[in-house]
């Protein structure tokens, strides 16, 4: 498990700040600027503010969580909070689904980089999903 804390954790911190960077300007401008995206059928503008600064506060938690669970070792359960995490990220293409938002590009190019943040997020946790998987023993062989 050494492998995992010497050559995981500098990488893991690079990508957990490049996604808390693009969700934190991402999600505040969605909450201050949420009139300009395509409403949500049946959702006010007040809840759908709500929801967003929420949803936002309860991912970057798991974030945080599972940062801190990967410098303790405990691997398994990191792992799974970094993969809620990366919801934060692919939930941002959930604007398509209502609708292209009409935002300056920068705020647009934040869905783009929310998406990219996620995926490195998921090929963090295989890489160190593949290395929890590795048994080495002397009567085991090693995957």
């Amino acid at each position: 498990m050494d492998e995992l804390r010497e050559k995981g954790l500098n990488p893991l911190r690079l990508i957990l700040g490049f996604t808390l960077l693009s969700t934190t300007l991402h999600y505040a401008q969605n909450v201050i600027s949420a009139a300009s995206y395509p409403p949500v059928a049946g959702i006010s503008l007040g809840v759908t503010q709500f929801l967003v600064a929420f949803t936002w506060v309860l991912t970057t938690a798991c974030g945080a969580l599972g940062y801190r669970a990967y410098r303790r070792g405990r691997y398994w359960p990191s792992l799974a909070f970094l993969l809620v995490y990366s919801l934060s990220g692919i939930g941002s293409a959930g604007h398509f689904l209502v609708g292209v938002p009409q935002v300056p590009a920068f705020w647009f190019a934040t869905i783009f980089t929310d998406v990219f943040a996620s995926l490195l997020l998921w090929l963090f946790v295989a890489w160190a999903a593949s290395k929890l998987n590795r048994v080495i023993s002397g009567d085991q062989v090693s995957t």
